[in-house]
């Protein structure tokens, strides 16, 4: 079930469909070696904040069913996620679920369109389920919201920047 009462106010009524955002950039290169990079899930380190050491597990790559380890750091604490890859259409799309696409808590997906000479490249974050790991109230997921939207922000910008800035091979 996606809506509970918060702990803190039992009128309060939290809905995880409500802590969801989209942002968007132009980078310059085609789709194809856009999905490439986002794919490579080992790579993200080089744009995220907040994630290092991502690694597919043994024989895995960026397909469908695909599990995945990565560290994650924010505000001093540092702890391992794992993911498993739900949607992955080379030059189109790639997305991956934060606890396996059975019972997952956040939704990760980057879409791919051709712009002109490069793509927009669209990064989402959705939450699927409440869990008090992650915040008890409204103020807390909306914390968390804007936290991660700023993360996705930095992300897309580092890596159009690192496109602009490391030639195709």
């Amino acid at each position: 079930m996606n809506a509970i009462t918060s702990a803190h106010d039992p009128f309060e009524v939290l809905d995880a469909s409500d802590f969801t955002f989209t942002r968007r950039a132009w980078v310059d290169a085609v789709p194809a070696r856009v999905y490439d990079l986002v794919s490579n899930v080992s790579a993200i380190g080089r744009w995220s904040p907040d994630a290092s050491d991502v690694t597919f597990d043994q024989g895995a790559g960026p397909r469908v069913g695909a599990w995945f380890s990565g560290r994650n750091h924010k505000d001093g604490r540092q702890w391992t996620t794992r993911s498993q890859v739900v949607r992955a259409e080379p030059g189109a799309a790639f997305a991956f679920v934060v606890g396996g696409a059975e019972d997952g808590i956040v939704r990760w997906s980057w879409a791919c369109h051709p712009h002109g000479r490069g793509t927009v490249v669209a990064q989402s974050w959705q939450l699927l389920r409440l869990d008090p790991v992650l915040g008890t109230t409204r103020a807390d997921l909306d914390a968390l919201r804007d936290y991660m939207t700023d993360s996705a922000e930095t992300t897309l910008l580092s890596l159009a920047r690192w496109i602009a800035e490391t030639p195709a091979r």
